[in-house]
């Protein structure tokens, strides 16, 4: 201990812990009287005679030289504290309303611009700035502010009041503005002290698309002090004259009560002062301006360790660290500085003694933080650990994609747990199966600090020896540690090589957790460590399990969802068309995307016909997954069946609603549920000889048409109900096509979704078809990739067909009168034909063929008979009559002398049939090429 300055002599000098040497009385003190110093002596009348004292006792009382005078001026101090401490109140008090009244004006004009009209327009329009920046000005003259400015998530200014700032950084904390908060903050700006507020703009959705800052100078909200400051001067000034007044009257006949006190009662106020500096739990020093130990209390000396004559020396000369030397020694400003001195962790505060004008120098306190510093060290892991472990619960698995999910384990484990992570998977378990642990592993995802690890790479087949930790925690079920890989011979055989290598590298632990789900292994998750040097310990083992644990049951549901996606792929790819089948009528080209969130009940036919003609099919059943699947399934089979019956696209579409609502009524009756069921289909049947194209829709968006001049139309086709209403009829439209002619079939999902109308979807079509190439495969291709870059909701079913036409050379045709002799003739006019087009192989057959359905036709059919030949991919020839009656294939006895003709013409037709017009009938026989 050092003696205070300005102490009284007659205290004892104490060194720490030693003895106190015993007080000496004064021997000038009496205790009937105690005479003034600076004063003459002061006689005093026993006998009860009134006391006289000189004039200059009462100037000696008030002088400071006693404790009277001492009072004295106390109490002016006091009452000169109580009015700077008034006055400071004041303007603490003023500062703080002006603060808060700056915090509520500028909350209030950032929110007010931010929800203003257009302003969520404005951020994603081209140009915000030139929206925004005239609307901030304004607001800011109208609302005083001294500025508004506006921002996007990045900080990045879109108005500001000196436009040169337009387009720089956002100085101020925006991050939990981003959140959806509204944050305030008090700065000192180029401008003076100010308080600015930021709070978010959000869109619709509420995700945050901007941000909005105003601010506001405390100056502009201030003034009151300088209003009360000259009314309280005044106050203090009253009180500070009858303060005087008082205390002197009060020292004067304090000096007559105690007779004037002297030094020692004073040198016994500092030896208590000193008792208690040296006996708290804390350090204190003061060191002079010029850098000279002035006092140090004993915790001080034990902190620091500080030799017994420390006080008078320099700060540098006592062997502190060169740290904790240097900020005593340059007296700034610290708090809680955290200085290492020998095995202690101490937090200095420091202050200047000097400004309220005090001595130069400062007055230092320390705190020893050792145990809290370790307290908190633990607690800040543990605070980590619970961070990491939250952030896999909403981080791993955001997606029902196992090598995803994979992904997000490795990415969130580096670097804020481990320096490297590998996740292997069994094959089983990539594509959906049952996992077995006998089969190698994959290495599925790898995530590190750095690219160039000598581990196994993604895709990798990585065979396991049973001493492996891998393998020996897939075995365990638990976790395995391997805290020095260079002393693991087990890991090191499975790869004497590559683990050299990784042991070169750098790579010193291992953490091998296998993933688990119940009695389930899906593979396993090892943590490498090489950058840290401590190895590996128990908690992080812990830590590592439960981190796996999370993410295994993302990862199990992402193999389940896998299984019950491939299964439902693989029906409806099986139920959909493998190949087109082969036909002249129109030049094809399709695409099919199924939907991204499961499969659906979309699909599309192209059907050849009798005639050359081809039938093109598109639909859609309501709904996803296997039910949808297995309706479109059942819906195509109708239509094959369907269209083999050469039925008009309206009667075909009656019969197939006729089915949706007996699906519907058989599932209702099962279940017990209402009729779920609900398709929608568009028929077209292209007949190549007249270019006619004939269409009926079911509740289907309408066809595109592609003329050959490249301009577009959605031609007018009656939109029937959707299939499964029932009573409603079904129209045709019959469109003469040019030929090149592209028509254009879809289903909904091209042109429709929750964010888009069915009108501005068809619009973009368009848009898409003006701009394509001439061919089927071009037009595809331009249709999709100008569609939105979004997940498919929906799946998508779109044919491209560009019509050809049969050329004039390759059809014959003539009119039969209704008498037998003509069949010569007709036999006569099919041999010439068919020699022009070098088919003279098919003559005999050809006209056997056309002698007995021509003698049917004159035999049953009417007057009216025609006869076509069509030269196509195979030999056509078709007998057109106006009965509607149909004639059927039979065995004849041995004794009819007819009903044989229909057996020749099936047996020497590849294909033959019936089909009904509106006039009657045309029965028909393919015949292939020779």
């Amino acid at each position: 201990m050092v003696r205070l300055p300005g102490r009284s002599g007659g205290g004892p000098a104490r060194r720490p812990g030693g003895p106190r040497p015993p007080q000496t009385a004064d021997p000038s003190h009496d205790q009937n009287e105690v005479p003034l110093r600076g004063s003459s002596p002061t006689r005093v009348e026993r006998d009860g005679a009134r006391t006289r004292r000189r004039p200059g006792a009462l100037r000696a009382a008030v002088g400071g030289r006693s404790v009277a005078g001492q009072v004295f001026v106390l109490q002016v101090v006091i009452v000169l504290l109580l009015v700077v401490a008034a006055v400071v109140a004041l303007v603490l008090q003023v500062r703080h309303d002006s603060t808060i009244e700056a915090r509520n004006r500028s909350v209030a004009v950032a929110e007010a611009f931010a929800h203003a009209p257009g302003t969520v327009e404005a951020l994603s329009s081209p140009d915000p700035s030139a929206v925004l920046q005239p609307r901030a000005e304004a607001a800011r003259r109208a609302t005083d502010v001294d500025f508004i400015v506006v921002m996007n998530t990045d900080g990045i200014r879109y108005t500001h009041p000196k436009p040169d700032r337009i387009g720089k950084k956002f100085v101020g904390n925006i991050a939990p503005a981003l959140a959806g908060e509204v944050v305030t903050e008090s700065i000192t700006g180029t401008i003076g002290p100010l308080v600015q507020a930021v709070v978010p703009v959000k869109a619709d959705d509420g995700k945050v698309v901007g941000l909005v800052s105003a601010g506001i100078t405390t100056a502009k909200v201030g003034g009151t002090a300088n209003q009360q400051l000259p009314l309280l001067l005044m106050a203090a000034a009253v009180g500070l004259a009858l303060a005087t007044g008082g205390t002197a009257l009060v020292s004067r006949r304090l000096l007559r009560q105690t007779h004037g006190l002297g030094p020692h009662e004073m040198t016994r106020m500092y030896e208590h002062h000193d008792a208690v500096l040296h006996a708290v739990r804390e350090g204190v020093l003061i060191v002079g301006g010029e850098g000279r130990l002035l006092l140090a209390n004993d915790e001080a000396h034990r902190l620091l360790d500080l030799p017994a004559d420390a006080e008078g020396r320099h700060v540098l000369d006592l062997a502190l660290p060169a740290d904790t030397a240097g900020l005593l020694a340059s007296g700034r400003v610290a708090t809680d500085e955290v200085h290492r001195v020998k095995d202690r962790l101490l937090a200095v505060n420091q202050r200047p003694t000097d400004i309220q004008g005090g001595p130069p120098g400062s007055v230092a306190t320390l705190r020893d933080s050792t145990e809290l510093r370790a307290l908190s060290g633990r607690a800040e892991a543990a605070r980590e650990r619970l961070d990491l472990l939250y952030d896999a619960t909403v981080g791993i698995g955001t997606s029902l994609d196992v090598t995803r999910t994979a992904e997000e384990l490795a990415e969130l484990s580096v670097p804020r747990f481990a320096d490297f992570a590998t996740v292997d998977l069994f094959d089983a378990v990539l594509s959906g199966g049952q996992p077995e642990a006998a089969t190698a592993l994959r290495r599925t995802a790898l995530s590190g600090i750095r690219e160039d690890a000598p581990l196994y790479k993604v895709g990798e087949r990585i065979p396991l020896v049973d001493s492996a930790p891998q393998a020996r925690g897939i075995d365990s079920g638990r976790a395995v540690l391997e805290p020095r890989l260079a002393e693991a011979t087990g890991w090191r055989a499975q790869d004497l090589e590559r683990s050299a290598q990784v042991i070169e590298y750098g790579i010193h632990s291992l953490i091998a957790v296998p993933l688990r789900v119940g009695d389930l292994v899906l593979g396993t998750v090892s943590f490498w460590r090489s950058d840290k040097p401590q190895p590996f310990d128990t908690d992080e083992v812990a830590l590592a399990e439960e981190l796996v644990t999370r993410a295994a049951v993302s990862i199990d549901n992402a193999r389940r969802y896998t299984r019950e996606h491939t299964m439902a792929v693989t029906l409806q790819r099986s139920l959909l068309p493998r190949r087109l089948p082969e036909q002249d009528a129109l030049d094809i080209a399709y695409k099919y995307l199924p939907a991204q969130a499961g499969v659906g009940g979309d699909w599309f036919d192209v059907l050849p016909l009798s005639g050359a003609r081809v039938a093109l099919v598109v639909g859609d059943v309501v709904g996803h997954g296997l039910h949808a699947a297995a309706t479109m399934g059942r819906l195509r089979t109708a239509v094959h069946n369907f269209s083999a019956l050469d039925l008009p696209p309206d009667e075909l579409l009656a019969l197939l609603d006729e089915l949706v609502a007996r699906i519907d009524q058989d599932e209702a009756e099962e279940s017990g549920n209402s009729p779920v069921t609900g398709a929608t289909c568009l028929y077209a049947v292209y007949d190549p000889v007249s270019r006619l194209c004939t269409i009926a829709r079911a509740g289907h968006p309408p066809p595109a048409l592609i003329h050959p001049d490249g301009s577009v139309e959605y031609p007018d086709v009656p939109a029937g109900p959707p299939l499964g209403l029932g009573g409603l009829p079904f129209e045709t439209a019959d469109l003469e096509l040019a030929e090149g002619s592209r028509l254009v079939l879809y289903t909904d999902g091209l042109v429709e979704d929750r964010e888009r109308d069915i009108d501005v979807g068809l619009e973009l079509l368009r848009t898409a078809l003006e701009q394509a190439g001439p061919s089927p495969e071009d037009t595809c291709r331009a249709v999709l990739d100008a569609r939105p870059p979004s997940r498919a909701t929906d799946d998508i079913a779109l044919i491209v067909a560009r019509t050809q036409a049969l050329a004039a050379d390759r059809i014959a045709e003539w009119q039969v009168p209704a008498d037998p002799a003509a069949v010569s003739d007709v036999r006569a006019a099919v041999s010439r034909q068919l020699a022009r087009w070098d088919l003279d192989e098919l003559g005999f057959t050809t006209e056997l063929i056309l002698s007995e359905l021509v003698t049917n036709a004159i035999r049953y059919g009417g007057d009216s008979i025609h006869v076509r030949m069509l030269f196509d991919r195979t030999l056509i020839c078709e007998v057109f009559d106006t009965s509607s009656t149909s004639p059927h294939l039979r065995y004849a006895a041995m004794t009819d002398e007819g009903g044989r003709g229909l057996f020749l013409v099936a047996q020497l037709s590849e294909r033959w049939g019936t089909r009904y017009t509106p006039e009657g009938k045309v029965i028909w026989a393919e015949q292939p090429l020779p």
